[in-house]
């Protein structure tokens, strides 16, 4: 997330921001407070108390700060806010407020500065933004006027300024336009203009701007997808109708746009997932054909894309759940006998070693999440006797223990794990509460249920975890 300087002035200002919090406490039945633009950062999400139905939630970490910030679908209805993205220092998001439909909103904290942005889609179907991403100080995302079908749009956080880019796919049609990302000063992304199926496009934020880069598949769509900025480039996996699925990268312009390697020769394609990058080469799972699907590496050369290791000799390793920690890309791997468990790489194939077996056997761990926080590595795995619950590693085999059995009965299945005041935050299911929010400081006396949001055994399944 980006950071955000607050300005702080003296008394007026400050008289002003706590006017607004106890207006907000009012307004909401003490579901509100201080804004977003406080000195104070807060942790949003979503969250159903069971009467107000779905709506937006906010805590300071303590059990009397998490509150209801509004209840917008009045009665049990569900606003379901949800794709929550921090722009302009305000936070917007789809929701519904069961008269609109889903449509774009945003908030400051606030009961009363929780508003809708613009009806984009006028009744009570909804617009439904999706795939909401900033760029160049404007906030993008898809949307469905009823009219030009599901296109690409921008928003500067007001009404008169949340208008269609461009309808790629003119008419009714829609050009679906997905995984938006950054790159040399435009934003890239995939979507079908009609004509030329599902390609590779890009937008410097205005209609003429807005253009193919190249249609990588002549006779069909070539899909492109899991994008990752490398070196200058975007790297993605593409389908051109020959190689099958396979890594390519583009600088921008048509003659710019090219497969890297065709790492399982013929038409089935190697289906590269899971771009990273770590320590100058990007790194992906990819199925060659003859060893299964294993961890490779490029430097963005045909000869440098190369199979960093064969983890598992007489199948699929299948590595996913890559993240950085202390030097080296963790990782969730098979090597055939102990199952999926917790890997880490150097980038080389001494380097690509097992952490732990944390559960003995072929079964494997499965684990997920991984986040680095406070120079340990939290995930979420089953040790074959408590189930998925909380893990850590210090990235050895002793270091690498249970934070806490939550769920003595069962899975815990701990979800959205989120940094937050150097704790870490979390959805889980304790067995008795159902899903609710917890906390831990990495020591099972520290992990906590924050607060019963809706009491009894349904859980208010807390999602959409973000800091500001």
């Amino acid at each position: 997330m980006e950071s955000w300087n607050v300005y702080r002035p003296v008394r007026l200002i400050g008289f002003l921001i706590i006017l607004s919090a106890l207006l907000g406490l009012v307004s909401c039945g003490g579901g509100s407070g201080i804004p977003i633009g406080s000195a104070e950062s807060r942790l949003f999400f979503a969250a159903d108390d069971g009467v107000h139905g779905r709506e937006l939630w906010r805590t300071d970490g303590t059990q009397g700060g998490t509150l209801r910030i509004t209840d917008l679908n009045p009665g049990a209805g569900n606003f379901s806010p949800a794709g929550l993205t921090l722009f302009d220092d305000l936070l917007f998001f789809r929701a519904d407020d069961g008269t609109s439909g889903l449509e774009l909103w945003k908030s400051n904290g606030t009961a009363g500065g929780t508003v809708l942005v613009k009806d984009i889609r006028v009744g009570g179907d909804g617009s439904e933004p999706e795939e909401l991403t900033v760029f160049n100080g404007v906030l993008y995302f898809r949307a469905n006027d009823g009219v030009h079908g599901g296109e690409l749009w921008r928003s500067d956080g007001t009404e008169a300024g949340t208008y269609m880019v461009k309808d790629i796919n003119p008419g009714a049609g829609n050009s679906v336009p997905v995984g938006f990302t950054d790159m040399g000063g435009f934003l890239y992304f995939r979507a079908d203009d009609g004509t030329n199926g599902s390609e590779l496009w890009r937008t410097d934020g205005t209609e003429a701007g807005t253009t193919l880069v190249r249609n990588i598949n002549p006779v069909g769509s070539s899909s492109p997808q899991r994008f990752a900025v490398f070196d200058g480039e975007l790297y993605f996996v593409a389908n051109n109708g020959t190689s099958g699925f396979e890594l390519w990268k583009s600088n921008g312009t048509m003659g710019g746009t090219v497969q890297v390697r065709d790492i399982n020769p013929g038409a089935a394609g190697s289906a590269p997932q899971d771009l990273t990058v770590f320590n100058g080469a990007l790194y992906f799972s990819a199925d060659d054909g003859a060893n299964g699907r294993e961890l490779w590496s490029t430097d963005g050369t045909e000869v440098g894309t190369v199979m960093v290791k064969d983890i598992n000799p007489d199948g699929s390793s299948n590595p996913g759940w890559f993240s950085e920690y202390d030097g080296a890309l963790y990782f969730s791997a098979d090597d055939g006998e102990s199952g999926a468990e917790l890997w880490r790489t150097d980038g080389t194939s001494d380097g690509t070693v097992m952490v732990a077996d944390i559960n003995p056997g072929e079964d494997g761990s499965f684990p997920y999440s991984l986040i680095d926080l406070n120079a340990e590595l939290y995930f979420v795995a089953d040790d074959g006797t408590s189930d998925f619950e909380l893990w850590k590693t210090d990235g050895t085999e002793a270091g690498t223990v249970r934070v806490a059995n939550i769920n003595s009965g069962g899975d815990a299945y701990p979800e959205w794990l989120t940094a937050y005041k150097g704790e870490l935050y979390f959805s889980a299911d304790d067995g008795v509460s159902g899903v609710e929010l917890w906390k831990t400081d990495g020591t099972a006396a520290g992990t906590v249920r924050l607060r019963d949001i809706r009491p009894g055994a349904n859980g208010s399944d807390p999602s959409d975890l973000i800091v500001y």
